[in-house]
């Protein structure tokens, strides 16, 4: 498995993606993407009583962005993607969806989850458009409990659209039952009795904490309790064989058509086998079901992120992935979205420490690990595959103090940005030639103890603040010449922003490099990206605390250009190397976490 969070383009394919590889060697084929946020059901474990705020039309995920992504995750290895909710039959155009999916080379299986309220209506459609997996939610076989649990009427339309998939060949279609104590534990017989003239799949689910939901461990039936319960009624039921990444325990009593599952998420996680990403409607892709740490391809996508700066992002979404979920009673305690507002049931894992750097360098086309980039901290760094920094010629004009070892450059002695009635102006950088030029800036944002806490065990109500940071400094390097006014656009070879917590005072320093091949130099890209990764940290951070200092913004280092190489030594800060030579033509990439 990869080490680290080294996410590696290369010319001969890999087994798997490395981008959807996490560091504990898990390969994540499988994707679950929301189409809606929307349902026509209101079940208690999935929605809060008083409802949940909508995000606006013009936030969700279009048709085409759905498709565009589920296309690069299928080219990266992925093989099963399910559709959830919300409920993802209210969507208009899911048949078309599905029909579009099954279109996409390497995808074996599409499935959807549903409420089963359309299902009868619509399912002749689906099953024409390729529609291959199905599973149903059903919590109670009793109609005025149904409609209890569930804030609805609507029973009826449900198995109503459980026997038209069975009439229509889907074996076995899954029903999924959320078990609650003082509620529909009593039914789990009735439901195992389901499955004797019926190829059924009934799967009792332990009730899981999320926003609104009101759990409490009191609630909860765990697996081993529904078990016992039924085997005093069916004592040769008999386990089945369980594939490597399956969620599901099965069983099945003999002589039965159909069989019975645990989803044991709380009693007896399955985090070491977890194959699963999901995608929220509006376009977050989440790494795990319990944790808060998102990652919006959403905006990337329509920021005009390239696909191999998509990849970029999902592979370090998917490089933090912890090891295993933070366990039941932590998990209760966590701002987390409400289940209606993530999408379906199922199941993050550094490759660094938490309190050590996180940081990624983008280049160019194809990539390779080279070890001796490791930073301090464990932080590592891509090079380009087979070349070499070959360095530069010491610039004549360059001084070196000796005392201090900090590299001076000769300074013009006049504004080089206002003409000579000191009026400003735009440099003409016609005449110069093309070289190499490279940058790196910092910031130093003052977090306080509580705001460092959170970002740090990445507990913060608005998702994971370093990645947020990253993609903001990122991003903002490419837009520097629209907020500069008189910067010149550069072609970005390469840009990194990382981030490291600094327990010492509660800081993060951002360190940004920037590297291009031109005629001007790109320290404002550099400090540019430093300035508003430090703001969009802030800004994650300000419901916590006002309390917040940004300092430190400074040049580290340039080099390139005839006014000669500037370094600014900062002790005990790791300076990263810049290595890499662009090809003549090649497009520039940025990547975040």
């Amino acid at each position: 498995p990869p080490a680290g969070r080294r996410r590696m383009l290369m010319e001969d394919p890999l087994p798997f993606s490395a981008f959807l590889t996490d560091g504990f060697g898990r390969q994540h084929s499988y994707l679950r993407i929301s189409l809606t946020e929307k349902c026509n059901l209101r079940c208690q474990y999935c929605m809060p009583e008083e409802g949940v705020a909508l995000t606006p039309r013009s936030q969700l995920l279009s048709t085409a962005e759905v498709l565009t992504l589920a296309g690069l995750f299928v080219q990266q290895g992925v093989d099963k993607i399910r559709l959830t909710g919300g409920e993802p039959l209210i969507r208009p155009d899911v048949v078309h969806i599905i029909s579009e999916l099954r279109k996409l080379e390497g995808l074996k299986t599409i499935a959807v989850t549903t409420n089963g309220m359309n299902l009868a209506r619509l399912l002749p459609s689906l099953k024409e458009a390729g529609l291959g997996l199905l599973n149903v939610s059903l919590d109670s076989l009793v109609p005025a409990k149904f409609e209890f649990i569930v804030r609805r009427k609507g029973f009826h339309k449900v198995m109503e659209g459980i026997d038209k998939a069975l009439e229509l060949g889907y074996n076995p279609v899954k029903v999924n039952c959320v078990v609650m104590r003082g509620l529909n534990e009593d039914e789990l017989l009735d439901f195992v009795a389901l499955t004797e003239k019926k190829p059924l799949e009934v799967r009792f689910i332990e009730y899981m904490p999320f926003d609104g939901n009101k759990w409490n461990f009191k609630k909860m039936v765990s697996y081993q309790e529904m078990l016992d319960r039924i085997r005093q009624h069916w004592p040769d039921l008999e386990k089945l064989p369980a594939g490597q990444t399956d969620t599901a325990k099965t069983f099945k009593v003999p002589g039965f058509q159909g069989q019975v599952g645990f989803i044991t998420s709380m009693s007896e996680h399955f985090c070491g086998s977890c194959n699963r990403l999901r995608i929220t409607a509006d376009g977050n892709l989440k790494v795990c079901l319990f944790g808060n740490a998102e990652v919006s391809l959403r905006d990337c996508l329509r920021s005009g992120a390239s696909e191999e700066e998509l990849l970029q992002i999902i592979g370090a979404a998917v490089g933090r992935k912890k090891k295993q979920h933070a366990g039941m009673f932590n998990i209760s305690q966590m701002k987390n979205r409400p289940m209606i507002l993530i999408g379906g049931l199922s199941l993050r894992a550094h490759l660094r420490k938490d309190e050590g750097p996180f940081c990624v360098e983008e280049t160019s086309t194809d990539f390779t690990e080279n070890p001796s980039k490791m930073g301090e901290g464990g932080c590592f760094y891509l090079a380009r595959a087979g070349r070499q920094d070959p360095g530069r010629p010491f610039p004549l004009k360059a001084l070196r103090n000796a005392k201090d070892g900090v590299l001076h450059y000769e300074a013009s002695d006049q504004l080089t940005h206002t003409d000579a009635q000191g009026r400003a102006s735009m440099v003409d950088v016609g005449g110069k030639p093309l070289s190499r030029r490279t940058a790196i800036a910092s910031a130093t944002v003052c977090l306080g103890e509580k705001a460092f806490r959170l970002v740090k065990e990445n507990q913060l109500a608005k998702g994971d603040a370093l990645s947020v940071a990253q993609i903001a400094g990122i991003m903002a390097a490419k837009q520097t010449s629209s907020l500069i006014p008189l910067c010149h656009p550069l072609p970005l070879d390469r840009v990194s922003v990382s981030l490291e917590l600094v327990e010492p005072g509660w800081c993060a320093v951002i360190t940004a490099t920037c590297l291009t091949t031109g005629r001007t130099g790109v320290e404002m890209e550099a400090l540019t990206a430093a300035s508003i990764a430090a703001l969009a940290l802030y800004d994650m951070c300000k419901a916590v605390t006002h309390d917040i200092t940004i300092q430190d913004i400074r040049l580290l280092s340039k080099t390139g250009g005839q006014r000669g190489d500037f370094h600014r030594p900062t002790p005990g800060t790791y300076m990263p190397p810049v290595t890499g030579t662009p090809d003549k033509g090649e497009r520039g990439n940025e990547i975040e976490p």
